[in-house]
């Protein structure tokens, strides 16, 4: 009897491990895929074709910093019950709110703007037909996931639409890229003080660690509290903070390390592809999906399209979502996705509000380049500020109690802190010229 119940106890014992694993992943996860949205292609396959395996190394050094900022935005989400825009309202002066809340606002609909253009124009590349056509659906069905489907099964699909980042890892493995001049280059960089490599690094960091991911995670921290009877917010049920605060932190360094993983591959197959065939002005996802196909074939272009339809399906609601949370809470408005939506107008209003004027924008004849730059420009300007205020509210008993930063964190969010302000200076340096 012993030998006959082993198996199945071993069998059922796999399934529900993995189950576990799959469950602790959630905001962490689906911040670090958001990362890697349209836009973030369009940068990462730019840097791979203009300096080719020479910013590999950008991936290593920018994901403690991308890890640590996240987790503080987890944490005070968890710790407080409140998201980072709630948080701010409570601790600091109404104007300053309402400014970093409008460039969040401005900044994520023109990021929406340019990932939408993106989505529809890889799609046109895969089924021809007319662009418009393609742009208008990829926003209609961005907008239809968040408003038409509630948050508990919402996030499931969210999870899944992850795997479609792998098209990246996939495309690259295809290609056969020589190894050793891409792992010298990320494990032993030459780095340039040249005026072109100093604006590919701003922008490497502009687009890894942006304001709306911070909201974002910090938001469905909350969200999840809300959701689930049994827990609280840690400062004032103490007793679940081990287990939560262990799961936010795997689930972080999962979610980042993906993300890092993806951007990586990116930057591999347009070095490895349009670097090598000397095709280094790259603007868009689609421009680089295009002229992979001479160089790559039919289905690695094919997969990298896809891919940027995929992404998008997946960073367009985190964008609209992180802005409607903020908004909401400036304005304490009910705010949940698992709300039904006449239970939440003016929440789904913001969602719905954002996710129209980026698809418009499409249509408005403005360039998709100027559209990301502006959202960079903004992003720029909002992440320091935003940085320092998380670090403050993460070291402030009134808001974490007694689970405040533990020094480590501290000394990391601080460092990264340090380095956005000072791409933001390096960023306002660069327009002036």
């Amino acid at each position: 009897m012993v030998k006959d119940a082993s198996p199945s106890s071993a069998a059922k014992t796999k399934p529900s491990y993995a189950a576990e694993i799959l469950r602790r992943l959630g905001p962490g996860l689906i911040t670090g895929a958001a990362d890697d949205d349209p836009s973030g292609i369009a940068t990462y396959s730019q840097v791979g074709a203009q300096f080719g395996y020479g910013m590999l190394w950008t991936m290593l050094f920018s994901f403690p910093m991308m890890t640590a900022i996240q987790e503080i935005s987890a944490r005070i989400g968890r710790v407080s019950g409140l998201g980072i825009a709630g948080n701010i309202r409570r601790h600091y002066p109404r104007p300053f709110l309402y400014g970093i809340v409008l460039l969040l606002l401005v900044a994520n609909i023109f990021n929406i703007g340019a990932d939408i253009g993106a989505m529809g124009a890889a799609a046109a590349l895969v089924c021809p037909g007319p662009l418009a056509l393609f742009i208008i659906l990829a926003g209609g069905t961005c907008l239809g996931l968040q408003i038409l489907i509630p948050y508990t099964r919402y996030v499931k699909y969210l999870k899944w639409l992850t795997l479609s980042l792998f098209a990246y890892v996939v495309t690259s493995l295809i290609l056969h890229e020589p190894r050793w001049p891409a792992i010298r280059s990320t494990f032993l960089p030459n780095i340039s003080l040249h005026a072109g490599y100093l604006t590919a690094l701003i922008a490497i960091l502009g687009t890894t660690i942006s304001p709306y991911l911070f909201f974002w995670q910090a938001s469905e921290e909350v969200e999840d509290v809300r959701l689930n009877s049994k827990e609280q917010p840690l400062k004032n049920s103490p007793e679940q903070a081990p287990s939560q605060l262990q799961r936010i932190r795997f689930d972080t360094l999962v979610g980042m390390a993906f993300s890092n993983v993806v951007a990586f591959f990116i930057i591999l197959t347009a070095a490895s592809t349009l670097y090598s065939h000397g095709l280094h002005d790259i603007q868009t996802a689609d421009q680089a999906a295009r002229a992979l196909a001479p160089l790559a074939g039919r289905f690695a272009f094919s997969i990298f399209a896809l891919g940027i339809v995929g992404t998008g399906l997946l960073a367009v609601p985190v964008l609209a979502g992180s802005a409607a949370y903020a908004v909401s809470e400036v304005f304490r408005w009910p705010a949940s996705l698992q709300k039904k939506p006449g239970r939440a107008v003016r929440f789904y209003a913001t969602i719905g509000g954002a996710t129209i004027l980026g698809l418009l924008l499409n249509f408005l004849h403005l360039n998709p380049i100027k559209a990301l730059f502006l959202s960079a420009v903004v992003n720029g300007v909002v992440a320091g500020p935003v940085m320092a205020v998380m670090m403050l509210l993460g070291r402030n008993p009134k808001v974490m109690g007694k689970f405040i930063l533990p020094r480590g964190l501290r000394i990391a969010g601080w460092a990264a802190t340090a380095v956005m302000v000072l791409a933001s200076i390096g960023m306002m340096v660069t327009i002036k010229r």
